[in-house]
């Protein structure tokens, strides 16, 4: 976890207002398993009603782009992120599931409803989350030479829930 960047600041900030158990990882500590270097995540989330999560955040805009008039789900991570976070969900074993969080700031005054929407530092986001084992399945290449992935957006918006909904 990164304390400068905003959207992993925001996330710790929802958690922390709602009274949900968690661990910061320090990413100046990265650990090393079986003699290779993983890539770290950023918080290992405690939930009293399901397993619990290592947790990566990705941070994501919320608004129109060029060319296309409405929001999309943005949902690129990098192979890397995902090959990382299976590689500790073993480590972890049973009981821990790896789970990426999309931290949408919004751009836009209109937006998700407000119940979803955590207020921090004058700015709004939505947290939105998907396990990687749901992600992997309809993962597609989006860039060879950036070896980045994605999920279709229509089946992205089918599957993505409010972080609320996996905690």
């Amino acid at each position: 976890m990164k304390p400068h960047v905003d959207y992993e600041a925001a996330f710790e900030d929802y958690l922390r207002t709602r009274r949900i158990p968690y661990v910061a990882v320090d990413e100046g500590r990265r650990a090393a398993f079986r003699d290779a270097r993983l890539k770290s995540f950023d918080f290992i989330v405690y939930s009293p009603h399901r397993r619990h999560w290592l947790v990566d955040v990705k941070g994501r805009r919320w608004g129109a782009r060029a060319g296309c008039p409405r929001p999309t789900w943005e949902n690129w991570v990098t192979q890397a992120d995902l090959d990382g976070l299976g590689q500790w969900q073993e480590v972890f074993g049973a009981g821990f599931a790896a789970l990426l969080v999309f931290a949408y700031r919004l751009e836009t005054p209109d937006g998700p409803p407000p119940e979803i929407v955590h207020a921090f530092r004058e700015t709004r986001y939505v947290f939105a989350a998907l396990p990687i084992d749901e992600y992997r399945l309809s993962a597609r290449v989006r860039s060879p030479r950036w070896e980045t992935v994605n999920v279709p957006r229509r089946e992205f918006a089918r599957r993505i829930r409010p972080i609320a909904d996996w905690l």
